[in-house]
């Protein structure tokens, strides 16, 4: 296990696996569904294609039921693409209970059950990898994929990097998870952020960055300007939108040996403006406790 980050496996008292140590990829947008489709069924290929056509083996399907993803599977999960008004899409591994690959895509309504519209109700795209496709492939493939994934897509924001993956919302999955998360401030929670708008979740590894935000920064040559920690950089995207990257490698932290991550700290502080604190209730991750982690790399 590299020492960029530490090897974690929270398990039931049964033996299943609840919480492991992997890679992120999130991405929000504010376009409704029927916009932003192609370009997650293009991210999905992308990713499809990164880890081949067997790691993801079955569906969850609209009452929440695992199915195989087989031929008639893969007719489903692309007739939600094609559906005009909404989508939904869950895939999971191939072999139950590893928490190794993963792709969810949650489509935005234009208007929702009451007729309303909600100006931050956001669509995302999430995908996980296993820390041993790292360790595989190195970096430099982690990084291509990101930005294979994101090509496509009209992000306002996004995110790659080290994180908690596993089944959070189980009661006491989350206790678990806060008791080493403060430790590992580099590695994200993985949850989902439904009204977070154009506002940002925060740094990690490779935070992406779209209008207006990156605007309002003063765009990639303001980002320059003002990111000094050496091994942090901006790449400039089509569509006016950027990413930055915190270093060659994505970087776990460690506060209890002193590794504080200057660079996400600096990128945090940057960023402080447009952070997004979500507010919500959590028996398991008091409220006092979220605001420091959510502002965990500025106090």
């Amino acid at each position: 296990m590299s020492e960029r980050y530490p090897r974690i496996r929270i398990r039931a008292q049964a033996g299943a696996l609840l919480v492991r140590e992997g890679l992120s990829f999130t991405f929000y947008m504010r376009h409704p569904h029927d916009v932003v489709a192609e370009g997650v069924r293009r991210s999905l290929e992308a990713f499809l294609r990164a880890i081949g056509p067997h790691a993801l083996g079955r569906y969850a399907d609209e009452e929440g039921e695992y199915q195989n993803l087989d031929a008639a599977g893969w007719e489903r999960i692309h007739g939600e693409l094609r559906r005009t008004q909404w989508g939904i899409i869950r895939l999971y591994d191939a072999t139950p209970g590893e928490l190794r690959y993963r792709f969810e895509y949650h489509g935005r309504q234009l208007v929702d059950l009451l007729g309303e519209n909600d100006p931050n109700e956001v669509a995302m795209l999430s995908c996980w990898l296993p820390s041993e496709f790292l360790e595989e492939h190195g970096p430099n493939r982690v990084r291509e994929l990101a930005l294979e994934l994101a090509a496509p897509l009209p992000f306002c924001s996004g995110y790659a990097g080290l994180s908690f993956n596993g089944e959070l919302d189980l009661m006491g999955v989350t206790r678990e998870v806060v008791k080493q998360c403060f430790r590992y401030p580099g590695m994200d929670l993985c949850e989902p952020r439904w009204k977070l708008g154009t506002r940002i979740q925060g740094a990690q590894w490779m935070t992406f960055l779209g209008q207006p935000v990156l605007g309002e920064l003063g765009g990639p040559a303001g980002l320059r300007a003002r990111l000094r920690e050496p091994g942090t950089t901006v790449q400039e995207l089509e569509g006016e939108r950027a990413v930055i990257t915190l270093g060659p490698w994505p970087e776990a932290g460690d506060t209890a040996q002193g590794r504080q991550l200057p660079a996400y700290r600096e990128l945090a502080r940057l960023l402080e403006p447009w952070l997004y604190q979500a507010g919500m209730v959590d028996p398991e991750f008091p409220p006092e406790q979220k605001l420091r982690w959510e502002r965990r790399f500025l106090d």
